[in-house]
């Protein structure tokens, strides 16, 4: 049996200006280590690279996207300890979780410079 409704899921992110988080920061390093890791695992990827996230749009995130420097970039996961591991590696990040899909986040995945 198929619902033509998608389940609601928890996402966590980590957010920062998209200068630091894909300039100053070794992050590619990071994340390839990290999917090097789930692949021998056998694990699926659980974790994205987003850059300027349209979930920062979402009024019950307008406190997170006024704290952080525009443009921003996130890493986004359904791993709350990955998130939580990324942030003890890097300062100058800002945190937190959303539900997907809602009325103001249908698509946690989506950028803004898809959409225009």
């Amino acid at each position: 049996m198929t619902s033509s409704t998608p389940e609601i899921q928890t996402y966590y992110f980590l957010v920062a200006s998209q200068k630091f988080l894909m300039e100053e920061e070794p992050l590619d390093e990071v994340l390839k280590e990290r999917t090097r890791y789930y692949q021998e695992q056998e694990k699926a990827i659980d974790f994205w690279r987003v850059v300027q996230p349209a979930f920062l749009n979402a009024p019950e995130l307008a406190e997170t996207k006024a704290k952080c420097p525009q443009p921003a970039a996130a890493i986004i996961s359904t791993h709350e300890q990955l998130i939580t591991w990324l942030k003890l590696r890097m300062e100058f990040v800002l945190t937190g979780e959303f539900q997907a899909p809602s009325a103001t986040i249908p698509d946690p995945l989506a950028s803004l410079i898809d959409q225009g």
